[in-house]
């Protein structure tokens, strides 16, 4: 605890200011219920109920706010709920994580949402997928104003887990030891992903796909075991050295960094028991928490990759980018990849109904109806 924040509290562990702001508000709104902490009158004879929470973030800046958020919780709750934070691997593997919270190993996870994409082929619509929404604002108006939360909480309780929210952090981009100038640079390429959908689009590609977790890229760059790995944005990739073992980096054209993921999602997703044991007021708390968590996250990352470019350009790291050709030659292979994973299961199909219904709307227009001719939805 640094001396700044024990010179505001007093004996029994509370922040003053904290407490006067609670009285101040209470005053203000006429006693309506503050949006925030849940409010605790004795904390000294609260017990504190502490999450063993594990992100998917091997190190750089992701982890780093990851473990600054989890910091933050117990005061924020006043001390009712606390995060006890772990970083990739740190208790199990990032591929291990789902059984490790469905079974109680541990209380939480901040995964990417895509890993589970073998266990619940909706888990693939429940994060970016090739060509598909291509904003944040997008896949928070899926989430928050479509139904897609809802959805998504009930896939997860069919697990016992009960999925908090999405946690947004950018694009993922592609390191390789060749540059990567157009589709037809992919064939025959050994290459890292995600698995899932994304996978086989480059298998499609013609690219040699392998699945690794993040932690486990660096090693197998420098190793030669494979040549292309994507993962996620610059700062976090430079800060795991992906720099020193390639040479370039392939992004879409402007505007469009990952034409395969460009709003890779994570998310908060906890054991049911865990979940169940919280009072409805702190549940409420912390699927607030996520929400908020996943703004600051997302833009303290975009921050950081802004300053990560000219760090690649000093190692000599050559951009590239592919063209609206290979746009529009990548779309025509997803397209067919969409329906043959949303008729996987009747969940998936549900998922991508709202979306496709959302892609061709107005509001997006990314699909019209001459893409998906032919193609059947089994909702």
């Amino acid at each position: 605890m640094t001396k700044k924040r024990e010179e505001t509290r007093n004996d029994d562990g509370v922040q003053k200011g904290r407490r006067q702001f609670l009285k101040t508000a209470a005053a203000t709104a006429g006693g309506a219920a503050i949006l925030g902490a849940p409010y605790i009158a004795n904390a000294e004879a609260a017990k504190t109920t502490t999450w063993k929470v594990q992100t998917s973030w091997p190190g750089g800046i992701g982890l780093e706010i990851f473990k600054e958020w989890c910091d933050s919780i117990i005061e924020k709750t006043g001390g009712e709920l606390a995060f006890k934070p772990f970083g990739a691997k740190d208790v199990v593997g990032e591929f291990q994580l789902f059984d490790a919270v469905k079974n109680g190993v541990l209380d939480a996870m901040n995964p990417f949402t895509l890993y589970w994409a073998g266990r619940m082929p909706a888990a693939v619509f429940l994060s970016s997928y090739p060509m598909s929404m291509r904003q944040p604002g997008e896949w928070d108006v899926f989430y928050y104003g479509l139904g897609g939360l809802e959805l998504a909480r009930e896939i997860f309780a069919k697990q016992g887990m009960h999925f908090v929210g999405p946690i947004h952090h950018g694009p993922n981009i592609i390191h390789s030891k060749v540059p990567i100038r157009s589709i037809d640079d992919f064939r025959g390429r050994k290459m890292r992903l995600p698995g899932g959908m994304v996978a086989e689009l480059f298998q499609a590609a013609g690219a040699k796909t392998t699945l690794l977790p993040g932690s486990e890229i660096f090693p197998a760059l420098e190793k030669g075991t494979i040549d292309v790995a994507d993962y996620v944005g610059p700062a976090i990739n430079h800060a795991l050295g992906f720099h020193q073992v390639t040479d370039y980096i392939s992004m879409g054209p402007p505007g469009f960094m990952s034409i395969y993921q460009p709003v890779d999602l994570m998310d908060l997703t906890v054991g049911m028991d865990s979940w169940n044991k919280l009072s409805d007021e702190m549940k409420a708390f912390v699927e607030m928490e996520v929400h908020v968590y996943s703004d600051i996250h997302h833009a303290k990352i975009q921050k950081a990759d802004q300053d990560a470019w000219a760090k690649f350009t000093e190692a000599g790291t050559e951009i590239t980018r592919l063209s609206q050709d290979d746009v529009e030659a990548f779309t025509e292979l997803a397209v067919p990849l969409w329906f043959k994973w949303a008729n996987k299961d009747p969940d998936a199909a549900r998922v991508f109904k709202i979306q496709l219904e959302y892609m061709m709307s107005g509001s997006l227009g990314y699909v019209t109806p001459d893409m998906i001719e032919g193609e059947t939805l089994k909702v």
